[in-house]
């Protein structure tokens, strides 16, 4: 399952070699090529689709943001829908990636609720080119047997009596956003002060974390491996249901609130298709369908009114005011001289 890893994770993988390509098998109404995050739709809902409207869709799946971009920006792959985070939309916008979608096709925006709608705006500022589609928040995830007293702040991964019972996210915006959330500081900043000190402080942690990893957090959590953990809040109402000693908190200093959305790319082949696709992710019974399966919010209020189970509809983990919380932040693209010093410092990090 997703979310953004590190960049320097990224750059040691390879992409995948799947190039799209025009299907002989392709439906009587044609083909539309999605490229999304692994394990971040329901299936069902693919072939529901289909059957619909008798376009065939074509489907591949990446692991993070960045495997996604080189496949997509150097046209390695024709793909017409992708499913980027925040910082990642606006990366592609300002290198001219995307389609500017025609909302006519999309009448079930309406379902898409006004918040979301508006936090879309940091990233895409008039809402031409992107439609969200699941939202959530990082936060600590904890095992209430295994830690002293309820945890409220980021300091906690810092306190020596957990030693070898801290996961943290192997990710370089992740783990430094938890550092220069810690400090104060913005997770987006370029102050190299800041930077530096965030640096310091989780070169001085290192000893007392058991893992830095992505998805194992959520295995090693429900199995009792670790006490504490650095989770994204979609993964935090799974492992609550296959572990219930386990608890989600928000730190009082803030974190990041991303987003995932639905773009079209420039050169897509098969836009009108790509629209299609995108009003049926929106509809109400659709998004339930997704939500159940992926355990992401959803940021389709229709669909949230759907849900029969009222500790879930009303989840402070899944559906959190906003509101109640201090410095919550989205990140964004800081260019690719950001990128690179936030991968220089996390070197740094990494090889202490």
């Amino acid at each position: 399952m997703k979310k953004i890893v590190a960049l320097l994770l990224a750059v040691s993988m390879t992409a995948l070699c799947f190039t799209a390509c025009q299907d002989s098998s392709a439906g009587a109404n044609g083909v539309v090529y999605v490229y999304n995050w692994g394990e971040y739709i329901d299936p069902a809902t693919i072939d529901m689709f289909e059957e619909e409207t008798g376009i065939k869709v074509v489907y591949d799946e990446y692991e993070t943001n960045e495997i996604m971009y080189p496949k997509v920006s150097t046209g390695a792959a024709n793909y017409d829908i992708v499913c980027p985070s925040d910082y990642m939309i606006q990366k592609m916008l300002e290198n001219d990636l995307l389609a500017e979608i025609n909302f006519d096709n999309i009448p079930n925006l309406k379902n898409i609720g006004s918040q979301y709608m508006e936090m879309s705006k940091e990233f895409d500022p008039e809402n031409k080119y992107s439609v969200p589609y699941c939202w959530g928040t990082v936060g600590i995830l904890y095992n209430k047997t295994m830690v002293d007293e309820p945890i409220d702040s980021w300091s906690v991964l810092w306190d020596e009596k957990y030693e070898n019972n801290i996961l943290m996210q192997d990710s370089v915006r992740d783990a430094f956003m938890v550092a220069l959330k810690l400090n104060g500081h913005s997770m987006n900043t370029l102050d190299e002060t800041e930077l530096a000190a965030a640096r310091d402080i989780l070169i001085e942690q290192k000893p007392l974390v058991q893992a830095y990893v992505v998805d194992q957090v959520r295995d090693k959590m429900i199995g009792d491996e670790a006490a504490i953990g650095v989770i994204y809040s979609g993964e935090a109402i799974y492992t609550q249901r296959e572990n219930s000693n386990l608890e989600y908190v928000i730190p009082k200093e803030g974190t990041n609130v991303w987003i995932d959305s639905w773009c079209i790319l420039k050169d897509a082949q098969n836009k009108e298709n790509a629209e299609k696709f995108i009003d049926f992710m929106c509809r109400p019974d659709i998004a339930l369908m997704n939500f159940d399966y992926i355990t992401y919010s959803t940021p389709n209020d229709a669909a949230r009114e759907l849900i029969e189970d009222e500790d879930i509809r009303n989840s402070e983990i899944a559906f959190p005011r906003l509101s109640d919380y201090n410095n919550l932040e989205t990140f964004k693209y800081l260019g690719e001289d950001g990128d690179a010093i936030y991968n220089d410092y996390w070197k740094e990090v990494k090889s202490e």
